[in-house]
């Protein structure tokens, strides 16, 4: 049988009236949720950029682009250079989003992991001996965890955060939202294991610091792990601050104004584990201890071909980063295999063949999202209006002139806003670092300090945009279990995270600063001025 996730109850003595606050992102959701649906929401944005690159390129800017050393100018991308442009680019801009193949790729291991009933087996297992209170906690740290292996958490841990909410009887969005939080939300924290994210950065911030006029500058070195104390840090504070907004807030929400009417046969069940799903189980991690234990010994040598050419496993030139999304779908396609085969919930081949057509069907409406926002990213990105939005607040910050406690805030304020338009932590962070990061120089805060700021700032706004590039992937994740869900039904989980994760984690980087602990390895808070 199900579990029992109740619908949405009316308003009684037992059930009292919503709170102001709920009642207020029940408006948000509603009101979100009457825009367009998200592909014809991307096309119209996409059409606005056009008029407003056609609108703008008239304009003259003396902002400099820190890319080009030249004064920023908008594209016309209603020229007709543009637009045959544009009309040739149309198939690659599809196939070339980034989103696109990791999703699919890593989709038909997991579809044949959950047709052949593995991945709900296994659930039911580590439902067993997990407390019902603490899914919330754990479900966030995998989230933050996952960011190793670059996007995995959109594909992996996101949806089985909707599973295993909702096998322990609560509400699965409960589960998407705090996998959301940990995964996008908590995407610059790190529970003391480097991910691609910190040499990135701190490549980008030392090309930044060598633009400053000060002549030692050309000689600065920024370690990749220049934030790393404070980011390992952060992803406690990330755990306990999202257990608190889902138990306290989103799923007492949730229970009372959302109802799941999911498809009964698609949704988990929580019956007790059979002797032949046991035995499946267990030849499937056997197998899975066996390939990953063979997969072990191939990557330890130090000449292993899974190596950078510098001999690093863990950089983002080395092949096993480059393979994640191929490791995922091994080895739950390996598990998935074995498992039915040895419970008999599978026959042939053809059955194997079978998950991953089913699961390819579910991604549909996703393609479709994906197509169009593709052309919207790239039109954006070519038009250069997010660069122009992010070089203005970038000027108008240095013109302030605050104290430096205040600017750090306005530095967190300016990235999360950039952030709702450019998605690629990396683009924003070379136009904003080009120019924030000698700027702040030039008031004695180091380089490091105003990466650290910048990282607050970049992931607290992550769950709120649906630029993001796999917000819609979560909004049809929603809709497996609530039909109607759309974008308001996401912004509306995800705001109380945005707004938590802004007021507290800011306060937390300037509590870390005001106490002096250090930041990360070779990092300091302070820039010497000449």
């Amino acid at each position: 049988m199900t579990s029992p996730t109740p619908p949405a109850a009316p308003t009684t003595a037992a059930n009292p009236p919503l709170s102001p606050l709920a009642r207020a992102l029940n408006a948000v959701e509603r009101l979100g949720n009457k825009l367009p649906d998200p592909a014809i929401l991307f096309a119209l944005l996409m059409v606005l950029v056009w008029l407003l690159s056609w609108w703008m390129s008239s304009m003259q800017f003396t902002d400099i682009d820190p890319r080009s050393q030249q004064p920023i100018a908008i594209k016309n991308l209603l020229s007709g250079a543009a637009l045959a442009a544009f009309a040739s680019g149309l198939v690659t801009n599809f196939t070339g989003f980034a989103p696109l193949g990791v999703v699919l790729v890593a989709m038909l291991g997991l579809g044949v992991a959950e047709h052949t009933g593995f991945i709900n087996a296994g659930l039911r297992a580590i439902l067993a001996v997990t407390a019902r209170a603490l899914l919330t906690p754990v479900l966030i740290a995998v989230g933050i965890l996952s960011h190793v292996a670059v996007d995995a958490g959109y594909v992996l841990v996101i949806p089985l955060g909707a599973v295993m909410f909702y096998a322990a009887g609560r509400h699965p969005l409960a589960g998407i939202s705090a996998a959301f939080a940990g995964v996008s939300g908590g995407f610059s924290a790190t529970f003391f294991i480097p991910s691609s994210l910190d040499p990135l950065l701190a490549g980008l911030t030392q090309v930044a610091a060598r633009l400053s006029a000060d002549p030692g500058a050309a000689a600065i070195v920024i370690n990749p792990l220049n934030n790393f104390y404070f980011t390992s840090a952060s992803a406690l504070m990330i755990v306990l601050l999202g257990w608190a907004v889902t138990d306290l807030l989103i799923e007492p929400r949730l229970r009372k104004s959302t109802a799941v009417d999911g498809d009964p046969a698609e949704l988990p069940k929580i019956e007790p584990l059979s002797a032949k799903e046991k035995r499946g189980l267990l030849m499937a991690g056997l197998a899975t201890l066996v390939a990953a234990g063979l997969f072990v010994a191939a990557v330890l040598p130090a000449d292993s071909a899974w190596r950078s050419p510098a001999g690093e496993l863990a950089a983002a030139a080395a092949p096993l980063m480059k393979s994640i999304v191929a490791l995922i779908f091994v080895f739950f396609l390996i598990p998935g295999v074995v498992y039915g085969y040895a419970s008999g919930s599978i026959q042939s081949h053809a059955d194997i063949v079978k998950g991953m057509s089913k699961a390819m069907s579910g991604m549909g409406y996703y393609i479709v999202m994906a197509f169009f926002c593709a052309q919207f990213i790239y039109a954006f990105g070519q038009s250069n209006l997010g660069a122009l939005l992010a070089i203005k607040g970038a000027s108008w910050l240095k013109d302030m002139a605050f104290p430096t406690g205040v600017t750090l805030i306005g530095m967190v304020l300016l990235t999360s806003v950039v952030n709702l338009l450019i998605g690629s932590a990396s683009a924003k962070w070379a136009l904003i670092g080009a120019i924030m990061v000698p700027m702040l120089m030039q008031l004695g805060i180091s380089p490091d300090l105003t990466q650290a700021a910048y990282r607050v700032g970049d992931s607290s706004t992550n769950i709120i945009t649906p630029l993001m590039p796999y917000f819609p992937l979560i909004v049809v994740f929603c809709q497996k279990y609530v039909k109607g869900a759309g974008i308001g039904t996401l912004i509306a989980l995800m705001l109380p995270y945005s707004l938590a994760l802004l007021v507290g984690w800011t306060a937390f980087l300037l509590g870390f600063w005001a106490l002096g602990f250090p930041l990360g390895v070779g990092a300091s808070y302070v820039y010497p001025l000449p």
